[in-house]
């Protein structure tokens, strides 16, 4: 994983570009589920967003680094 990413000559860490590609999928993911209801089996919801949220990082770091294991 390259470690800085440069957004007009500001170096950014990575995971910090990550997170907010991270947290914007599970904005409109939590909408969705609040549009249809999800959220009346869920036991914790503030637990679930956070689980959602680090799912969805790992899947963001896995399929957007540029290197390939």
């Amino acid at each position: 994983m390259n470690g800085e990413i440069s957004i007009f000559g500001v170096f950014v860490s990575s995971l910090l570009a990550f997170s907010l590609v991270a947290f914007l999928l599970e904005t409109v993911i939590k909408r969705g589920l609040e549009t249809i209801g999800f959220y009346r089996f869920v036991w914790h919801p503030a637990l679930f967003n956070f689980a959602m949220f680090v799912c969805l990082l790992g899947a963001c770091v896995l399929l957007l680094s540029t290197e390939r294991l």
